[in-house]
């Protein structure tokens, strides 16, 4: 616990030096997520959040350009090393950047928090989604999305030992980030096989934005799965605020690496 507080302190000091503020986001919601693989935990007439983006997309649409937050989220799954039903998310946003922008400032982080916890960082790699594919299974990816996400899974994630940043996502797998050409601006960010990061150019599209929702409702639907409600606030937001790039973090798992702790549940008091 000294330690985890220790490295609390230490990212606060970092983005407090690059001019962020942190914001004090509500837990209870009126829709946790977007995403069609995340599902919230339901409370009365409400919902607790999957992650504080939407409140952070009002808050950088309300004018303030350097925002993050680190707090509790909440998901329903089963609890393994790397999943617990209450976890905390660190997210940041930054106007007038773009998931390059963002992806030199995670780096730049990894290396203040490795630093203070005194271990030596590994070489971080970058390379693109499809150069990963091709290298790691052999071939060009599948045109079915499910047939691809299955190969990445089996044959790919598990390779990204060092620190790695993969980037440009196929388009259909764009979730929040904005498109250019065949590709999603986003990069997700891994290390000893481990999903640490989510990170996005963010759309800025309400109309895109709707329709997206509303995709990934039918397809929560078709699977027999209750659809999350739009959140207008957030989709007016998309419409109000400049452009930025954001990243979501799962701090527990990025802990366990860095205090090379057994699984997230040794570095956090569990309900």
């Amino acid at each position: 616990m000294r330690r985890r507080s220790e490295l609390q302190r230490v990212l606060r000091e970092i983005l407090h030096n690059w001019g962020y503020l942190e914001v004090q986001v509500p837990c209870l919601v009126r829709s946790p997520a977007m995403e069609e693989h995340l599902h919230g935990v339901s409370v009365a007439d409400a919902w607790l959040h999957t992650s504080p983006e939407f409140a952070l997309k009002r808050v950088l649409a309300a004018g303030l350009p350097r925002i993050y937050a680190l707090t509790p989220c909440f998901r329903e799954e089963e609890a393994s090393p790397l999943h617990a039903r209450e976890f905390t998310m660190l997210e940041w946003y930054r106007a007038g950047a773009g998931y390059w922008e963002i992806m030199d400032e995670t780096e730049a982080l990894l290396v203040g928090l490795a630093q203070a916890t005194g271990i030596g960082l590994p070489t971080v790699q970058r390379l693109s989604w499809h150069d990963a594919f091709e290298t790691y299974v052999g071939t060009a990816a599948p045109t079915d999305p499910e047939e691809a996400n299955r190969l990445w899974v089996e044959k790919v994630e598990g390779r990204f030992l060092g620190p790695t940043f993969v980037y440009d996502y196929p388009a259909c797998m764009a979730a929040f980030a904005t498109i250019r050409g065949r590709v999603a601006e986003r990069f997700e960010l891994y290390w000893q096989g481990i999903e640490l990061a989510n990170a996005f150019t963010e759309l800025l599209d309400p109309v895109e934005l709707r329709e997206r929702w509303n995709q990934v409702n039918r397809a929560r639907v078709e699977a027999h799965r209750e659809p999350h409600p739009l959140d207008e606030r957030v989709i007016d937001a998309v419409s109000r605020h400049p452009r930025a790039g954001g990243i979501a973090i799962g701090w527990d798992r990025l802990l366990m690496l860095l205090l090379d702790a057994p699984d997230i549940h040794a570095l956090r008091l569990d309900g």
